[in-house]
Parts: structure tokens; C-alpha cells; sequence
């Protein structure tokens, strides 16, 4: 399996928690402009902003997905709803 980029990873994770980029970068206390730059693709994210992300309590479960490409569901740590290959009881009623 091929790894995403990093800024791909970021935007599953966000999309999967259904939140702007605005909403996401205030939440974690990362600047709009520089977070809206890790998901774009235009700036590298930095281990000071990694790990205020990944400190926060909603994106905590996705951080082995994202570092390592791994999961461990019985330990809380998964992958985006929408990384997932199939969809199964995942699919949202909306």
C-alpha cells in the first residue's frame, strides 16, 4: 500500500470529524494560515504542531494512523472513516 502525504492525512482526519479547517486549527490552537499550509500541502508540519493536534482529545485516535499507517482499534487507535477501503457500518445517515 502506498502512503497519502502527510497534508492528505490531515484533511481525512478533519473531514472525518466533519470540521472546517478554521474549526480545526482553532480547536488545537494552530494559526489558520499555517494549518490551512500543513493541509495544502505547502508547508511540512511541524513536531511543535504534531503534537498539539494529536494532543487534542478528537484526533488522538488517529495518531499511529498518521505517523505509522498503522491501527489498533482495541487501544482506541483507528483510521479515518473516510481512509477506509470499504464502507461498512461507517456510513453516516446524512
Amino acid at each position: 500500500m502506498l502512503s497519502m502525504f502527510d497534508s492528505e492525512k490531515l484533511k481525512l482526519i478533519r473531514e472525518s470529524e466533519r470540521l472546517n479547517v478554521k474549526q480545526t486549527a482553532e480547536m488545537v490552537g494552530i494559526n489558520y494560515v499555517t494549518y490551512h499550509g500543513y493541509e495544502s500541502g505547502k508547508a511540512k508540519m511541524s513536531l511543535e504542531s504534531a503534537m498539539k493536534f494529536f494532543k487534542h482529545s478528537r484526533f488522538r485516535k488517529y495518531r499511529d494512523w498518521f505517523m505509522f499507517d498503522e491501527t489498533d482499534p482495541a487501544t482506541g487507535q483507528i483510521a479515518p472513516v473516510l481512509a477506509r477501503s470499504t464502507q461498512d457500518e461507517t456510513t453516516s445517515p446524512r
